[in-house]
């Protein structure tokens, strides 16, 4: 079963603040040296909103794979 998503006209006004807690500076260091400065130009907003992008749409094409693999198989 797809579930749809209903967007709504106005989504780009819709913008959100984010918090992140319990993250080890750590980790944000190396998300920042190996993926960050490399690939979005040390935009770290840029980074996170396409890398939620591609996650999203990776699941959406695996779950697309199951279920066509589900069907298949019935």
């Amino acid at each position: 079963m797809k579930k749809k998503t209903q967007i709504l006209a106005t989504e780009d006004d819709l913008l959100l603040d984010l918090t992140f807690h319990s993250v080890p500076a750590s980790l944000l260091s190396e998300f920042a040296e190996k993926i960050v400065k490399p690939y979005y130009r040390g935009n770290l907003n840029a980074a996170i909103q396409d890398l939620l992008h591609k996650t999203i749409a990776e699941q959406d094409f695996i779950l697309s794979h199951i279920t066509h693999i589900k069907s298949a198989e019935v």
